[in-house]
């Protein structure tokens, strides 16, 4: 299990976090890793009744470490964070996420396959996939475009505009915007022990039949989309922006056509 994952139980709450502060909880190959198998543990656990995700009160993640990354680029999809999408998308009791301060690329894209999600309304998520030379991940071109219509998920995805967590809860991906971190973990919390008063096996049942009609269609696409991410990893276009990211610099893409 990484050192940069915390693990609490409160009765049939399991609270996931995210901490590595000093990196802006930037994600890891073993932070991945470690999740995923939180999550699988969690499934098979019959007291664990929720999930609630979160990186603390100041900031969720500002998405893929770039220098893990770039040392060891995910290959296929046994990947340590195709693991963790499979993981969160195949969990069948519900997960809550907390976010605060930046969630970046797979930060804001994690939590579209989440069941409720509360944000600070000063949160900045963001998904900067072509930005980095990359593309869009996690179902998220799918998604995003029927949630929001193609104008504005074209906005966040081809252009990878940044967007408030006042924007998040109003275009519904976000069920709430609440006035800061510790504001927003309370409600999560607070919602998330709503389910130890349910019916475990209703509310399994009920997630699955809201989730049924585009599964396998989602399925597909998260595999495509994680296939073609891959091969984009290691083309020119994504070696000069993580170049240029890891130097601090603007990329050039003027040599590209």
């Amino acid at each position: 299990m990484s050192e940069h994952l915390h693990i609490e139980r409160d009765g049939g709450l399991l609270t996931l976090r995210m901490h590595r502060p000093d990196k802006k909880n930037a994600l890891t190959r073993a932070m991945y890793a470690g999740m995923a198998e939180v999550l699988d543990e969690a499934e098979r656990d019959p007291s664990v009744r929720v999930v609630l995700l979160t990186g603390g009160e100041a900031c969720f993640t500002s998405g893929n470490d770039v220098a893990d990354f770039i040392q060891a680029p995910p290959a296929g999809l046994n990947s340590e964070v195709f693991l963790f999408m499979r993981a969160l998308f195949e969990f069948s009791k519900p997960v809550v996420a907390a976010v605060a301060g930046p969630a970046v690329g797979i930060g804001t894209t994690l939590l579209l396959h989440c069941d409720l999600v509360y944000v600070s309304r000063d949160a900045q998520l963001k998904m900067p996939f072509v930005n980095l030379g990359l593309c869009p991940e996690y179902g998220s071109s799918l998604i995003l475009p029927r949630l929001l219509g193609h104008a504005r998920a074209a906005e966040l995805l081809l252009l990878g505009q940044s967007f408030t967590g006042e924007q998040a809860a109003t275009w519904g991906i976000a069920n709430q915007a609440l006035e800061d971190g510790a504001a927003t973990l309370n409600k999560a919390r607070e919602m998330a022990l709503r389910f130890l008063e349910l019916a475990p096996s209703a509310v399994a049942d009920s997630k699955r039949l809201m989730r049924a009609p585009d599964r396998e269609q989602l399925r597909k696409v998260i595999e495509e989309e994680g296939a073609l991410f891959g091969q984009r990893l290691r083309s020119p276009e994504a070696v000069e922006a993580l170049t240029a990211f890891m130097q601090r610099r603007k990329p050039d893409f003027s040599r590209f056509s």
